[in-house]
């Protein structure tokens, strides 16, 4: 710090052995107060570091207590050689205080600032400024920016053009609940707030700009999940022109490369990420999220057990996983993965255990036929002292129950390597899918360009045609979604027709894309990855709200400030709302 002013000639964390003998000031909150027997040691924190004052006069110590906040005046002298602390910048240093003066008072604190992590979570938010004093959730905050000031650097660089898009936006007929903003001045009309600023960047493109990009907010009504936060998110929203799907790509893996090698120390896959098939991820990892690090590999063999006097498995879906060296595990550990099949719902977890002559042991073995073995230990990889897992069910189910048996698997015998970021592309999912009712709807968003254009839409079945979408992964956490748009005016028609829309629905609910694409639409695509999310993963955090500096909580309930709160009537009355 250069500049003096009433409260401090320097930062608490700058001071170093180069200060040594200079009269300084210095401003923060007391972290601790020790008792030396007639010499008193404080230490005094800021938003940049720690530093030691020595207080040889208890004048100076009237109301003085943690986390008051400070400013104190002293010489800078050398710490004796036992009273160095190698763990803190400012460690081989301490301020021999000529002065403190109280600038605010504390009052007794509801936790402790060093251990709020470990305090229950409505308390930490109902007094999140003293949690936001805790180093490891400040630090989360301060990488926050400095995440969020990358990305808009590096974007800029590859030649994005910033542009920020309304909140004041209209209720979407299609994706998540919106938040509703009644009118004023438009009795019983009301605006949302955009669960994502997609229409408006495709109309960007429309307007001629050809690299957008967003540091955008989104609102959601949806409940909370450790990777989810209610209510709002961000993301880096960017959309290019005259762009195809490994365009998209290639902006992507420069960006998010760049971004997880500059704020972690782990291994980060080099570009191009792995791109996998939306089927194939679904087969191999039993998820549409895989988490790459996990060893662990899902092999189809429903052909084995077509006509097999194993009923559980008799005209499955049937999906093996080979875990290696898992022979060796106890009884208990066994009966503990039953348990977990049974808490998601299966009926049981068939296993063999693969024995040193290449036999198999287990309750499973008896019900393979001639060759079955063989078959196995080929299509599995399987050695000696291996278990291979069985999982039978629907041919919906099977492959979400074997995903979650992999993962569990995988905890549990610690196969995941923690030292990397694992990223890819999910590619090829799916356009359309059936409800319950057998009926024709869209399985993610509507607005992507068919695989195939309006000939695959003419002559496929709805749930054969791939759509150009795609997600990128990292570790087993979706951060992004993205597509090729359908700017084709004709072809969208008919793919909204073959989800019971007719034309005249598609002009009144989405009449600002169908009224844009009459004036010439150049063929567009983007992604939106979640800084939250990014943040989440880079931090090591298992929840999401410790990413955030004021969240709300899983209850969508801001406990520091108290909202949702209620209104006055006069404030209803004003935008015409009655409560019923």
């Amino acid at each position: 710090m250069t500049r003096e002013n009433a409260y401090r000639t320097h930062y608490c964390g700058e001071l170093r052995e180069s200060d040594i003998g200079k009269s300084v000031r210095v401003a923060g909150w007391i972290e601790n107060i020790r008792d030396h027997g007639g010499v008193m040691f404080l230490d005094v924190r800021d938003h940049y570091g720690i530093v030691q004052v020595v207080v040889h006069d208890e004048k100076f110590l009237e109301n003085i207590s943690k986390e008051c906040t400070v400013t104190v005046s002293g010489n800078v002298t050398k710490r004796d050689e036992d009273t160095i602390n190698p763990k803190i910048a400012t460690g081989t240093v301490e301020i021999h205080a000529d002065n403190i003066t109280v600038l605010g008072k504390a009052q007794t604190l509801p936790f402790e600032i060093q251990t709020s992590k470990e305090v229950r979570e409505d308390v930490r938010l109902k007094y999140r400024f003293l949690d936001l004093r805790n180093k490891k959730v400040h630090d989360n905050i301060v990488m926050r920016a400095k995440l969020i000031s990358f990305l808009r650097q590096k974007m800029t660089e590859m030649g994005f053009l910033e542009i920020q898009t309304p909140i004041l936006s209209c209720s979407s007929p299609e994706g998540a609940r919106d938040y509703l903003i009644p009118s004023r001045k438009h009795k019983g009309m009301f605006y949302a707030l955009p669960q994502a600023p997609q229409i408006f960047k495709q109309l960007l493109m429309v307007s001629g700009f050809d690299k957008y990009f967003q540091i955008a907010p989104c609102f959601r009504d949806e409940d909370a999940r450790a990777d989810r936060s209610p209510g709002e998110f961000y993301q880096l929203d960017f959309e290019m022109s005259f762009a195809e799907q490994e365009d998209v790509f290639a902006a992507a893996e420069e960006v998010l490369y760049a971004t997880f090698k500059e704020f972690s120390d782990k291994e980060v896959s080099k570009p191009p990420f792995r791109r996998i098939p939306f089927a194939e991820a679904m087969l191999t990892y039993g998820t549409d999220k895989p988490d790459l690090r996990n060893p662990l590999l899902i092999k189809d063999i429903s052909d084995m057990f077509v006509e097999t006097d194993f009923t559980p498995f008799r005209k499955k879906t049937v999906r093996s996983i080979n875990v290696p060296n898992a022979a060796a595990q106890s009884k208990k550990w066994f009966k503990n993965m039953e348990e977990f099949a049974l808490s998601i719902g299966m009926k049981g977890l068939g296993y063999v255990k693969v024995r040193e002559d290449m036999t198999f042991d287990g309750p499973i073995d008896k019900f393979l036929k001639e060759g079955d073995r063989e078959k196995l230990i080929s299509v599995n990889g399987s050695k000696a002292g291996d278990v291979i897992y069985f999982i039978a069910d629907s041919k919906e189910l099977a492959p979400k129950l074997a995903g979650q048996i992999r993962t569990e698997v995988a905890n549990r015998l610690k196969l995941i390597d923690e030292s990397k970021f694992e990223l890819c592309f999910i590619t090829d999912f799916p356009m359309y899918e059936l409800d319950e009712d057998g009926k024709v709807i869209f399985t993610h968003n509507p607005f992507s360009m068919p695989q195939g254009g309006m000939q695959a839409l003419l002559e496929k079945e709805p749930t054969e045609i791939l759509a150009y979408q795609y997600d990128i992964v990292c570790n087993g956490v979706e951060l992004s979604s993205g597509a090729v748009r359908n700017h084709d005016l004709d072809i969208m028609v008919k793919a909204f027709e073959i989800a019971g829309y007719s034309e005249d629905e598609l002009k009144n609910k989405f009449k600002s894309l169908y009224n844009a694409f009459k004036y010439g639409a150049p063929p567009h695509a983007g992604m939106a990855p979640g800084v939250d999310r990014m943040l989440m993963l880079l931090a090591e955090e298992e929840n999401i709200r410790e990413v955030i500096a004021f969240p709300m909580n899983s209850n969508a309930q801001d406990l520091l400030l108290g909202s949702p709160t209620e209104v006055t009537e006069q404030q209803l009355r004003e935008v015409h709302i009655k409560i019923r």
